[in-house]
């Protein structure tokens, strides 16, 4: 039976893709990115035992080798979260696809489709594919957050059945993008005109980190990426935020008002048509 790895799934979410939408997040992820704001879902938990600790709750327990979790005793404090030393989740936990589609059929008349992130999603494609099958029986698009790291030109069966991909090209130049996340960023700018080319791009995203990258050159190669491929492709512009990141790992802030401005300024500039500032 095919499984994914589920982090947890968020069952009403708008600003994921259009509309009310559930998201499942995936875990794992082949990225490791200096500011990841959800480090928890980076690697699998290898059963250290440091989160039961923490728990006040008794609902994390060693059973032999392996990190037990009792979802009814939880009181989802994440304390686990904050004391795992490896970016990861006792929580996490493997479905089935009937068992993630009964998740989403709960709710299927108050959303408009589910959105599947991470960690990195596209890692376990397979998964998501018969998933997005079902989950298309029931009238819902299929929405893939991805990181761009896996190429997805290969992935016919894949790709055919999503609906739209959401891309994070998190730096354009390739040595600083290695620096951020320890890996090239070629595969994410190819899955970006992949994806534009067969109408599958809803949405390219850049975070913007003072200090730390050449934000204004990133935006302005970007958004010319953009535009030379459809200019109603949404950019999502993000500001840097302290909260939630990894922590004394990079030393930054949140931009102001004013280098938000420019750098919509230089996207649209450069015929952007969809800016989205966040």
């Amino acid at each position: 039976m095919c499984k994914g790895l589920v982090n947890r799934i968020l069952p009403f979410s708008s600003v994921d893709g259009p509309g009310n939408r559930s998201v499942i997040f995936m875990q794992g992820c082949n990225f490791n990115c200096l500011y990841c704001h959800n480090p928890e879902t980076i690697n699998i938990c290898n059963n250290c035992g440091a989160c039961v600790k923490s728990c006040k709750y008794e609902s994390l327990s060693n059973e032999g080798k392996e990190v037990v979790w009792d979802v009814k005793n939880c009181k989802h404090c994440d304390m686990c979260l904050k004391s795992c030393p490896n970016d990861s989740n006792p929580k996490s936990v493997y479905m089935s696809v009937d068992e993630a589609y009964e998740q989403i059929d709960k709710v299927k008349s108050f959303i408009s489709g589910i959105t599947v992130s991470g960690g990195e999603c596209t890692l376990q494609h397979e998964f998501l594919t018969k998933l997005f099958v079902e989950v298309k029986k029931l009238g819902l698009t299929c929405y893939v957050d991805t990181n761009g790291s896996i190429p997805l030109k290969d992935k016919n069966e894949f790709v055919d059945i999503m609906d739209m991909g959401m891309i994070d090209l998190k730096s354009y130049d390739e040595d600083e993008h290695k620096m951020l996340t320890g890996m090239s960023n070629k595969n994410v700018i190819e899955n970006i005109k992949y994806l534009a080319s067969i109408d599958k791009l809803y949405e390219v995203r850049t975070v913007i980190v003072p200090d730390v990258l050449n934000n204004h050159y990133n935006v302005d190669q970007i958004s010319k990426l953009i535009a030379s491929l459809n200019s109603n492709i949404r950019y999502k512009i993000i500001r840097y935020r302290n909260h939630g990141v990894r922590k004394d790992i990079i030393n930054s802030y949140t931009p102001s008002d004013d280098t938000m401005n420019e750098l919509h300024e230089i996207a649209s500039n450069n015929g952007c048509e969809n800016i989205i500032l966040v």
